[in-house]
């Protein structure tokens, strides 16, 4: 699943309000059934394990029913697609087509999964209103369906599930968009003593580089927490005004100066010391690292002011206190007994869990890609963090399993997409990135995470009767990303987007979401077509976008036939390869209520090539093709959908030949003996 790139929530918040989803039901059905989700689990990868004798649980299920390639969505993003499995139908329908939406008056991109209203306060102070979230996703989870039928599901980090809808008879833990303390997927922060001060600031994914400066074996910094709802209403206040005196600017400059609560921290590096070890402090806690070494689990508290508090946790790793000091913080989690805001349904299941298993992550994207692909993290210091990421989850999962307070479990492990996002440039000898000697040591890092998918599944099974039928699922499968393509560069150049003067910086998660320029010098009034997200394309069209040139009906047709046929001839400038597999027109992959939001077209890479961070940044940096130089190497978004095949693992024979990942809820609703609503547009599986 792609970072792409995601920042999302202003977080504000006071403390999260219980909620109870208590309504009397219809009759229990005696049935029972678990589905199984993998990310990016791909179906040639567990072929191929499954026939060497490494998959050996899976390879179980195989025997008693099948393993199918499952379609997935058109935009074969994480969100899109699992978004498709909860709901069966298509994204017109429910409204996720990537990670980003646009603005139609501004053209900014705003997270395409959530809608946030920020928390109010009177005389700058007092708290009178709280932030609300709300999903934009449309249509109704196949687990409240049949809820409502009287089955008692349990869900358990499930992507596209925050914020929690309550599942009647049943229990919901929120997955992705689940955010950190700042209100993003996951902001990490870098301590050292070698960082210049060119270095220091956001980095171009949404990390914060800080520099150590030490004195007497002592560095004092801070951590950079919650961006201030306050802070960001006064900014609110002053932007909305329109044209601004000196005298706003001045007081604008003074507010984002102060526009995050940070917290001291002082670092006493026992570099005279032969262990090599520093002690944090913060918050009234201290906490020696050696060389080498994870902390616990960090609790701290944000404090805005007296009334509104923010609880977080993280934890930090000691890189190095040799020859310099290095110091890697985790994104700060929500709490999850005390978090900003409800992150399950019931609001105090998340609760029970922290009671039951004690600390867990609730971020959403729960895997330390960021920093690895920063190159502040180690090959060896990432795969540790994944694993117990993967832990954290099979836990939540084997517990409710364990209570059997259930009809239906659904289940989702994020670790599988993560690992191949980073490590395919070691099984790919064809990648710019490919190292022999690092091969050797974390080559078969894909395998292991399939094997621990494996051998979590054997301890499903352990606690299932051999009569409950279990599916395996993955949203996509994956593709090797050699080499960046700059989209919106394209569009330029072919006379489609126009820019007043060429970019002066690359872009980064700044500017897509802390207030820089997202379309750098874009003249709206010249430019026909624009790319954003991975792979869509809309046009600028009138009456839709505010400065729209392109004319609805014979106009924009004609612009979907023309760009798609160019599109196809894009080739790779260095040996001729083709570069777009397939376009797709939107009228012609999706209907539904949505179908308004939905891209013009939707570009379908070869495998080898993806769109670059830049284009999903809105830059247009010189240049079209160029070798993609990051760790973040196997990908899915953006590709052809139609190469980019999920897993269906059943112990049950299912009818049809092409499964897809529409066809899922259909299945488990027909299974539990509940009425299929018209509506969806996939069908059941399943022989009766």
């Amino acid at each position: 699943m792609t970072r792409a790139i995601v920042t999302f929530v202003s977080l504000v918040a006071i403390v999260a309000v219980a909620g109870a989803c208590g309504t009397s039901a219809p009759p229990r059905p005696t049935r029972r059934m678990v589905v199984l989700g993998f990310d990016g689990m791909d179906p040639a990868l567990v072929e191929r394990w499954i026939a060497e004798g490494r998959l050996p649980n899976l390879a179980k299920l195989v025997r008693q029913g099948g393993l199918y390639r499952l379609q997935t969505s058109h935009s074969p993003e994480s969100p899109t697609a699992w978004a498709s499995f909860a709901t069966g139908v298509n994204a017109g329908k429910h409204n996720i087509y990537d990670f980003l939406v646009r603005d139609l008056t501004t053209y900014l991109p705003d997270l395409g999964m959530v809608r946030r209203e920020p928390a109010r306060f009177l005389f700058n102070y007092l708290p009178i209103s709280r932030p609300k979230i709300h999903s934009i996703r449309g249509g109704t989870s196949f687990w409240v369906t049949a809820g409502q039928a009287g089955v008692r599901a349990s869900v358990l980090t499930v992507p596209v599930t925050f914020p929690p809808e309550d599942v009647p008879n049943g229990e919901l833990l929120s997955g992705l968009p689940l955010p950190d303390i700042r209100g993003t997927m996951g902001t990490f922060s870098y301590f050292a003593t070698d960082l210049s001060r060119y270095e220091e600031g956001s980095t171009e994914m949404g990390g914060i580089l800080k520099r150590l400066v030490v004195e007497g074996d002592v560095a004092r910094t801070e951590l950079v927490g919650p961006p201030n709802p306050i802070v960001r209403q006064q900014v609110r206040a002053l932007v909305a005004k329109g044209t601004l005196t000196d005298a706003d600017r001045k007081r604008l400059a003074e507010l984002q100066a102060e526009e995050d609560v940070r917290l001291p921290m002082t670092i006493r590096w026992n570099r005279r010391s032969s262990d090599r070890s520093a002690t944090i402090e913060i918050q009234d806690q201290s906490v020696l690292l050696r060389q080498g070494e994870w902390s616990r689990w960090i609790h701290l508290q944000f404090r805005v002011n007296f009334f509104v508090r923010l609880n977080g946790m993280l934890q930090m790793y000691l890189s190095n206190a040799g020859d310099e000091l290095q110091l890697y913080v985790s994104p700060v989690n929500w709490q999850p007994d005390s978090p900003p805001l409800p992150i399950s349904a019931p609001a105090g299941f998340s609760a029970e869990l922290y009671r039951r298993l004690g600390p867990y992550r609730t971020l959403g994207w729960a895997e330390a890609t960021w920093p690895l692909n920063e190159g502040r993290m180690d090959e060896k210091t990432f795969m540790d963090d994944l694993y117990r990421a993967f832990d954290d989850r099979a836990h939540v999962i084997l517990n409710r399993l364990d209570t059997k307070n259930w009809d239906l479990l659904v289940g989702v492990i994020e670790s599988t997409d993560r690992v191949q996002h980073m490590m395919w440039r070691l099984v790919d000898p064809k990648h710019p990135l490919y190292d022999a000697a690092l091969a050797a040591d974390f080559g078969p890092s894909i395998e292991r995470v399939y094997r621990r998918s494996d051998e979590f599944v054997g301890q499903v099974l352990e606690r299932l009767g051999p009569d409950t039928p279990v599916l395996i699922v993955s949203d996509h499968g994956f593709h090797s990303w050699r080499k960046a393509v700059n989209l919106n560069t394209w569009l330029v150049q072919a006379g489609y987007m126009a820019l007043r003067r060429p970019a002066s910086k690359d872009k980064t998660l700044e500017d897509l979401f802390g207030g820089g320029e997202f379309w750098e010098h874009v003249d709206w009034t010249k430019t026909r077509a624009y790319a954003m997200g991975l792979g869509q394309v809309y046009f600028n069209l009138r009456g839709r976008e505010s400065q729209g040139t392109v004319s609805p009906g014979a106009e924009d047709k004609a612009l979907a036939d023309e760009l798609g046929a160019r599109l196809l001839t894009l080739i790779d400038p260095e040996d001729g390869t083709r570069i777009v597999r397939a376009v797709y027109k939107r009228d012609n992959i999706y209907t539904g209520e949505y179908l308004h939001n939905a891209p013009d077209l939707q570009v379908g890479f070869e495998d080898g090539y993806r769109v670059s961070w830049q284009t999903t940044l809105g830059g247009a940096p010189a240049g079209i093709v160029y070798p993609n130089l990051r760790k973040w190497s196997g990908d899915h978004g953006g590709f052809d959908y139609a190469t980019t095949a999920g897993v269906l693992i059943s112990n049950r024979k299912i009818d049809e030949t092409d499964p897809r990942i529409i066809d899922i809820a259909p299945t488990v609703l027909r299974y539990f003996g509940v009425t299929v609503p018209s509506s969806i547009d996939g069908r059941p599986l399943f022989r009766n």
